[in-house]
């Protein structure tokens, strides 16, 4: 018994041994055991809170100690399931970490992170959100040096992990996303301004910050279109608390403060949340999210934007139409933006890619029109063709937006640069298919998006050679919509006062000062526009106006056409000079040498009192007025179908042909000049008819003088007929036919009558037109020695052989030198 009582007194005395060495452990230890009360309801003692914050600011030595007993202690909690106590440890934590900003913070702030990173990885939604309100509390916090060792990995994969939550309680589900973004924010706020800190905006952290906040609003809109609208910032509720609302401020944040090198690892991860998703049909979350970008990050990067969603719409150049004008119209809105600012070098290649697409786009609708005439549906067809419409309509409106935003100096470049795209006439693409028909719509429409609004105070800077050349050349062209698409662009050019609505409709103008037209002098430069150019805009409203398949817009834009140069261009050698093209369509419509329509014919009546009413109220000549208004009285009374008002309308009677005897409903050359004779207009030039000039375009497009078609046929018939109708067709020259080739009295006359009316073209003709006459001739004496030449002349033998084809297959048979023929002068 003694032995046994020996041994409990011994451990006894032990045990008291122990209790009386509890004041011999660390005083830090002791003042942290302190903090915590023996119920956790109780919550944390500020008494001697305050003790152990008084101990670390004096002895921040002992910080690293505090720490690292803190977290030892939170950890047993968490184990343990004493969550009270956890709560209360991460209060102390706080505290210290608000309290203390010296050097000795920095392996205090491992062991912080630590708890942190303990708290985040526990399963209970409480204790991750505890973790993260204390994140975030840290991230507030300025340290004085940077960190060269902390990293933010593990923080960064968890916070996403919670803004994707699937918890099965909404609300909790909400807690959790909330404190996922709060914890994002708080490491982009902790990392971004710290040099050493660059790799968050690696690839790996991008790919993981932006989805998450990307799913946070794409749900938020989800909830919207499904009949759940979320709340943001009302009253009664903390907008942070709303996950779209929060996502959204911290992207926003997050932008704001990319750099120059970070914007492609900032913007790329929004292009594949877009694309994971399905998010560019439809497309408003995508256009929402761009705006987001374009408005958050600073100006000078805008173009690092534009690039990326370009070199998007080239990886999905063969997705579906909705997705590609999804993309189209996202550019759309970036564009939009940036041409308020600095869209940087990519202007051109801007274009460059849209019409690219245009082209593709075009292309598509092209295939899928002939597989549908071979073996597809109907239905099916038509909606390929109709989404590929979309496409093709937002590239134009985006051309159109960014074009219309541009300073005029670039501007004229996009639109040098568009026009070089147009194929036309003279071109490898000269034949007016579909395709090229098609695409030559597209652009002028781009092009008409472009010039809207484009003012240039002078004419020759505005349509230089290179821009006005093919855009006549078009002009020409068999197709009714693209002669209105080419009129539209000169209207927008030339009408540099906006009276184009004042003009709109072709009519008779009762009173044209009531219109109010603003104009101005005609400049020096427009003058030597008109001087050179003016031939060719008089040639191409000529042959305009007498094409077949012209429409009631075609007269009404030619109307517009002839009055904006009227206003903008004409000085007094202009107006003669538009008075004798008047006057050659009114001749042109009546001796109707090719056979027009009858409705064509009056519509050149029409458009022609229509535009000499207007003239002669413009140049206010009292007698050119009375004279116009004569006439135009009379045709009121027995030919209204020879007035805008009567032949445009619907069902209006027409004629089965003019009366060109009946002078006085028709305007008189001689009256006309009676009337503007006197100083300022020289009213001789009158008498000497406008005929347009021969130039290239007639070469290269369908046009055919009527000598080259008669020299056709006879050369069609003449290798057609055989060798006998060919003898029979000899033998029937008779004595008559050799005496009417004798008689050249007639021919004389003819001549005669030719020679004098040279001579008084040469004297009274502008010099621009005999100039243009005369290079006409030249050029066309230059073309065919050209063929002539290409006819005769065949290039030499080679040594290296000669190409021929045989049975389908090509074969080269080489020549020896000693068996090729040099011409004497070459040998010695």
């Amino acid at each position: 018994m003694f032995q046994v009582s020996q041994i409990e007194s011994t451990i006894l005395l032990s045990l008291g041994v122990c209790g009386c060495c509890g004041p011999l452990r660390p005083r830090y230890k002791r003042l942290v055991d302190n903090i915590f009360p023996e119920d956790p309801k109780d919550g944390l003692s500020k008494s001697d809170m305050e003790k152990l914050t008084f101990y670390a600011v004096s002895a921040p030595e002992k910080l690293d100690r505090i720490g690292a007993y803190l977290a030892e202690r939170l950890s047993r909690d968490v184990v343990r399931h004493r969550y009270g106590y956890v709560v209360i440890a991460m209060e102390a934590l706080d505290q210290l970490l608000m309290a203390c900003h010296s050097q000795s913070i920095k392996p205090f702030v491992e062991s912080f992170l630590h708890m942190v990173a303990k708290l985040l990885e526990s399963r209970e939604p409480d204790l991750q959100v505890l973790g993260t309100n204390s994140f975030v509390k840290f991230a507030n916090i300025e340290e004085d040096t940077p960190s060269y060792h902390r990293r933010y990995d593990f923080f960064v994969s968890q916070f996403s992990a919670m803004c994707h939550s699937t918890h099965e309680d909404t609300e909790t589900r909400t807690r959790i996303r909330v404190a996922g973004i709060k914890g994002l924010q708080g490491v982009v706020r902790k990392t971004v301004n710290d040099e050493l800190q660059a790799i968050i905006w690696e690839p790996q952290h991008m790919d993981k910050l932006i989805p998450s906040m990307l799913f946070n609003m794409q749900d938020s809109e989800d909830l919207d279109r499904a009949g759940h609208p979320s709340t943001p910032s009302v009253a009664g509720q903390d907008g942070e608390e709303n996950p779209a609302a929060l996502a959204e401020s911290c992207f926003r944040e997050l932008l704001g403060r990319a750099a120059y090198g970070n914007m492609n690892n900032a913007v790329r991860p929004v292009l594949v949340h877009l694309d994971n998703h399905n998010l560019w049909d439809p497309n408003e979350f995508a256009v929402s999210c761009f705006r987001i970008i374009m408005y958050s990050i600073q100006a000078q990067h805008s173009h690092h934007v534009i690039q990326q969603v370009l070199n998007h719409l080239d990886t999905h150049n063969k997705n579906t139409p909705r997705v590609r004008a999804g993309i189209v119209q996202v550019l759309l809105e970036t564009v939009a933006i940036a041409a308020k600012g600095s869209v940087g070098p990519t202007v051109l290649e801007v274009f460059n890619t849209l019409l690219k697409h245009l082209r593709m786009s075009v292309d598509f609708e092209l295939g899928e029109s002939s597989r549908r005439n071979s073996n597809i549906s109907v239905s099916s067809g038509r909606g390929k063709e109709s989404e590929e419409r979309i496409v093709q309509n937002a590239i134009i409106q985006t051309i159109g937006f960014f074009g219309g935003n541009l300073p005029d100096y670039q501007r004229a470049e996009v639109m040098m640069f568009i026009m070089g795209k147009v194929p036309v006439y003279g071109t490898p693409c000269h034949t007016l298919d579909t395709g090229t028909k098609r695409i030559q719509t597209m652009l002028l429409s781009s092009l008409i998006m472009v010039t809207s609004g484009f003012k240039s105070k002078s004419m020759a800077a505005a349509l230089p050679p290179p821009f006005l050349d093919p855009l006549f050349s078009i002009s020409l062209m068999e197709d009714s919509e693209l002669r209105q698409l080419v009129l539209e662009i000169l209207h927008n050019i030339i009408d540099r006062h906006d009276n184009r609505a004042k003009l709109r409709g072709i009519r008779i103008i009762p009173n044209v000062a009531a219109l109010k037209i603003k104009r101005e002098k005609i400049s020096k430069q427009d003058v030597a526009f008109m001087k050179k150019h003016g031939q060719q805009l008089y040639r191409h409203i000529y042959l305009g106006s007498k094409e077949e398949d012209n429409v009631h817009k075609n007269f009404e834009l030619l109307f517009t056409t002839l009055a904006i140069l009227t206003i903008e261009l004409a000085n007094e050698e202009v107006v003669i000079d538009l008075i004798r093209l008047a006057i050659a369509l009114q001749d042109m419509a009546l001796a109707n040498e090719e056979n027009m329509p009858m409705f064509i014919r009056c519509g050149i009546m029409a458009l022609v009192a229509a535009y000499l009413n207007f003239l002669s109220q413009m140049i206010a000549n009292p007698p050119f007025c009375q004279h116009i208004s004569k006439v135009i009285e009379l045709r009121n009374l027995d030919a209204p179908y020879l007035l805008p008002e009567h032949i445009f309308r619907d069902k209006c009677p027409i004629p089965e042909s003019l009366d060109k005897e009946d002078r006085l409903l028709y305007f008189q050359t001689a009256d006309m000049t009676e009337c503007l004779a006197g100083p300022g207009y020289n009213a001789e030039r009158l008498s000497i008819p406008y005929v347009p000039q021969v130039t290239d375009e007639d070469r290269l497009t369908r046009r055919k003088s009527f000598v080259d078609t008669i020299s056709l046929q006879v050369d069609i018939m003449s290798n057609s007929l055989p060798d006998k109708v060919g003898s029979q067709l000899a033998e029937e020259i008779t004595f008559e036919t050799l005496k009417k080739a004798i008689d050249t009295t007639g021919l004389e006359e003819q001549e005669r009558e030719k020679r004098r009316q040279v001579m008084e073209k040469f004297q009274k003709a502008p010099f621009e037109e005999i100039a243009a006459h005369c290079e006409s001739k030249a050029n066309m004496l230059h073309d065919r020695l050209a063929q002539i030449f290409e006819l005769t002349i065949r290039p030499p033998p080679s040594p290296s052989g000669v190409v021929s084809i045989s049975a389908g297959h090509t074969q080269h048979q080489s020549v020896p030198v000693y068996e090729m023929k040099f011409p004497d002068l070459c040998v010695y």
